[in-house]
């Protein structure tokens, strides 16, 4: 049990910037706790928002809650995955050879592809987040579900797809998982469709979502890596969010 609580905590640490004021150890057991908590930071995520969308909705204008809460939602990451978003961004436009490519995303310095990458997935998130507050104020609740999903699929892509390379981050987390922590990362999400069902329309959204991007890794850089986890999650989050204006608007409008 000990061992469980230290890996929650250490997703927490990993993945936002919520203080956690305990020591947590790194070990075998913990790390695989750890992965097993990803979609339950989400979760945690979801729910911060979702307060302050219920303190701000009766006295900010919608267009400005959006942002207020695509800042936040920054924030509270830490912007981590937007740096694997950027990184990934800037290789991918380089239209360099593998190896390079590999070393763009280690450099440091941002170029323009990254820029450009970087202001429109924030454009897109925010201008969806303003839609489904327009559409409907209870819709604020699919955060739960994308943020929950968003972070199974990194798990996923852990599991599934090869390491491209025996170090970094990626290979930390991956060395040590198994399918029994796939299953146990995925009872969390389970457990959210249960309570929200109107939502399930995005389980093959986000399967043949991640199908396709992991394709598109094997293709394109014959393994995984922490960028490209990262892009995973900042790509699941707008993915969640444009179906659920695309679902709410179209299918059930």
């Amino acid at each position: 049990m000990k061992q469980c609580f230290y890996g929650f905590l250490l997703a927490i640490q990993f993945l936002t910037r919520l203080p956690v004021p305990v020591q947590c150890p790194w070990n075998k057991e913990t790390s695989k706790w750890a992965i097993r908590c990803y979609p339950i930071v989400g979760v945690i995520i979801g729910i911060v928002m979702i307060f302050v969308i219920w303190l701000l909705q009766p006295f900010v204008p919608s267009v400005m809650l959006a942002l207020i809460i695509m800042t936040l939602w920054v924030w509270i990451t830490g912007g981590l995955h937007l740096d694997g978003w950027i990184d990934v961004a800037d290789a991918v436009g380089s239209n360099a050879p593998l190896e390079k490519k590999w070393e763009i995303m280690k450099d440091p310095r941002v170029g323009s592809f990254g820029i450009l990458a970087l202001l429109f997935l924030l454009a897109w998130k925010t201008m969806f987040i303003y839609m489904l507050f327009d559409i409907n104020d209870q819709l604020i609740y699919a955060f739960f579900v994308i943020l929950a999903m968003s972070r199974l699929g990194a798990v996923f892509l852990m599991f599934f797809l090869p390491d491209a390379k025996k170090q970094g981050l990626a290979w930390e987390w991956k060395k040590n998982l198994n399918g029994m922590d796939v299953v146990y990362a995925s009872l969390p999400t389970v457990a959210l469709l249960f309570v929200f069902p109107e939502y399930l329309f995005l389980i093959p959204a986000y399967f043949l979502a991640l199908f396709l991007y992991a394709l598109w890794i094997k293709r394109a850089f014959k393994g995984i890596n922490g960028d490209l986890l990262g892009t995973a999650i900042e790509g699941g989050e707008l993915w969640g969010l444009a179906i659920t204006w695309i679902y709410f608007s179209f299918v059930m409008g």
